[in-house]
């Protein structure tokens, strides 16, 4: 025997269906437009993405300035700190700073509610962008500094 606990189930028909709306079959899609790509997978996508671009930034960047003193100059003579100071500095550095540059914009971005979607991508990605910018003029000019001995011997 059926236990019924709602009084409105047992109102019915003269037929013996019960009054109601009955459902739609489902057809497996929605009319309708296509559904947008959701915004926050964007901003997380180049959020993530900040920290192997600004990486591998800082490697291309040491590359690039202390080549000369690794590979040595007048008589072979070498600078290993090159090798255990900046690189590590510059391979960590660098993303470390993007990433604090990304946050920070993005929680000065979230606390005013009247941003859109698309300004909270792209305010924090140029703010990335800029921090890296420096950060590689300032490495480069601090690389230039260190190797100046091996590339202008006196």
């Amino acid at each position: 025997m059926e236990e019924r606990t709602d009084p409105a189930d047992d109102v019915t028909t003269g037929t013996g269906q019960p009054t109601g709306t009955t459902e739609q079959p489902r057809t497996g899609s929605r009319p309708g437009p296509a559904p947008r790509p959701d915004p926050g997978r964007l901003h997380t996508a180049l959020g993530c993405l900040t920290a192997p671009i600004a990486g591998v930034t800082g490697f291309v960047t040491w590359l690039r300035g202390a080549t000369p003193g690794v590979r040595g100059a007048f008589e072979g003579e070498r600078d290993l700190t090159l090798l255990y100071m900046e690189l590590p500095l510059l391979l960590f550095g660098f993303p470390l700073l993007a990433l604090a540059a990304w946050s920070l914009t993005d929680a000065v971005l979230r606390r005013d509610r009247r941003t859109t979607p698309a300004t909270r991508t792209t305010v924090p990605a140029l703010a990335a962008t800029v921090v890296l910018a420096l950060l590689t003029w300032a490495a480069t000019a601090w690389l230039d500094l260190r190797v100046a001995p091996f590339t202008h011997p006196d």
